[in-house]
């Protein structure tokens, strides 16, 4: 009776899977999805759907999996090592790539909330010095980083709960239904045009499951957080968009670096839409530093297993690994210099539509493994293993349906990613000649 006091219930991991997918992925998504128009609202609700169907899978696999190491260890039981590579290889870049995103939100409301106009090329040396800062004040410790990450999240969680609830004193039905489809465009090319950013929302879904050991009667309770942390993250996201299209116009949204700054001093006025601005500048720093500790975290224990350079690996007395976040600071360095664009819109754009190519081959491996896994791992439930074979297959087609919207480009640099992940591959199979299968069944 005692150990249970000491976990959580599933309303507790709900709420912590929720607050973990309420970062910094939405506080640029409004002006990104007012150039589609209202009608994005019909991606919101697909991707949900989407993400649902995910989340539900990943738990499934979180509960079956005797392999560690997450995604690439569930792919691991129908892929063998490679799959698990190519997963975690994958998992990686997608983490690198994502964290440029979130450094050039953190630069679009810096520069909003300073009140000044920098040039694409100043853009880009500004997103280059916060991924610096950003990784240079991780050599201290986890403790430090860890800290600050939790504190300063609510920096974005509470104006975006506030605009969910009382935004609608402000809102405006003709504006929202005038805004519906500014560019005349089909239903399908609308939906189209916003799938990768509202699913770039919910990434991190994968890693709903991973508190597994710490909550009561994790068979229950785990999939019911999964679920309803999904939910409740889906109607926060869908209902402050929809409500900021609402609230101003079309035009003055699809325009903004800072578009919850620009809804606040809307609702209230300019003095409250700068407060905004600085509080999300500094929550969105605080995720940029989480995330970065965690991607070389991702690095060195794929490291370990022998996927990347053991110099990942290095760490310090504070076990830092300083030398492994040195290296990925210049990947991302180069990163951000590849993707300049006209403005902060359409670099996040960009830069996120790669990121969601990335990340969906890790997603299919994992669907891809569900049924295999039930397999080795003798599930009995008919009636279940059917249903978490109906629904991996629902997630798939949704993760390719979302690799399809993301558009030629990022397709283009994701397949050369995914093919050189293969090559890489090639080089380093020798070293796992004697594990090349999945888990056996005892």
């Amino acid at each position: 009776m005692g150990k249970s006091k000491t976990k959580m219930n599933a309303l507790q991991l709900t709420i912590i899977v929720a607050v973990n997918m309420m970062g910094s992925g939405i506080i640029m998504l409004p002006s990104n999805l007012a150039q589609v128009g209202t009608v994005s609202i019909l991606s919101w609700i697909l991707t949900a759907l989407g993400a649902l169907a995910l989340a539900y899978t990943f738990a499934q696999c979180g509960m079956l999996s005797r392999n560690k190491g997450g995604m690439g260890g569930y792919a691991q039981y129908t892929f063998g090592k490679n799959g698990n590579f190519m997963a975690n290889y994958s998992y990686g870049i997608s983490l690198l790539i994502a964290n440029v995103a979130i450094a050039v939100s953190v630069v679009a409301y810096g520069t909003q909330f300073l009140g000044i106009h920098l040039s694409p090329v100043m853009n880009t040396i500004a997103i280059i010095v916060v991924l610096w800062i950003s990784t240079v004040l991780n050599f201290g410790s986890a403790n430090f980083t860890g800290k600050i990450g939790s504190v300063v999240v609510w920096g974005i969680i509470i104006p975006l709960v506030i605009v969910s609830v009382i935004g609608w004193f402000w809102f405006s039905p003709s504006r929202w239904i005038g805004a519906w489809n500014p560019h005349h465009l089909s239903l399908a090319t609308g939906i189209k045009s916003s799938i990768a950013l509202t699913l770039w929302a919910f990434l991190g879904l994968e890693s709903a499951s991973a508190n597994m050991d710490s909550v009561e009667n994790p068979q229950k309770n785990v999939p019911i957080a999964c679920l309803g942390g999904t939910i409740i993250a889906a109607i926060f996201y869908i209902i402050s968009t929809e409500v900021m299209a609402g609230i101003c116009p079309t035009h003055a949204l699809a325009t903004s670096n800072a578009p919850f700054g620009l809804v606040f001093a809307t609702m209230f006025n300019p003095t409250v839409g700068k407060v905004i601005m600085g509080l999300m500048v500094i929550a969105c720093f605080g995720s940029l530093m989480a995330w970065q500790f965690t991607v070389a975290e991702v690095f060195k224990s794929s490291a370990f297993e022998g996927y990347f350079p053991k110099v990942f690996t290095k760490v310090t007395s504070r076990n830092v690994p300083i030398i492994g976040m040195i290296i990925l600071g210049i990947i991302q360095t180069l990163l951000a210099l590849m993707t300049i664009s006209p403005n902060l819109n359409a670099q996040f754009q960009v830069i996120v539509n790669l990121a969601v190519v990335t990340n969906m081959v890790p997603y299919l491996l994992s669907m891809a493994s569900l049924q295999n896994m039930q397999v080795i791992e003798k599930a009995t439930n008919k009636k279940k293993i059917k249903i978490n074979n109906i629904i991996a297959v629902l997630a798939g087609i949704y993760t390719l349906y979302a690799l399809y919207t993301a558009g030629s480009q990022a397709m283009l640099y994701g397949g050369i990613v995914a093919m050189a992940g293969w090559t890489i591959y090639g080089f380093l199979a020798h070293r796992f000649n004697n594990d090349q299968g999945p888990v056996t069944a005892a």
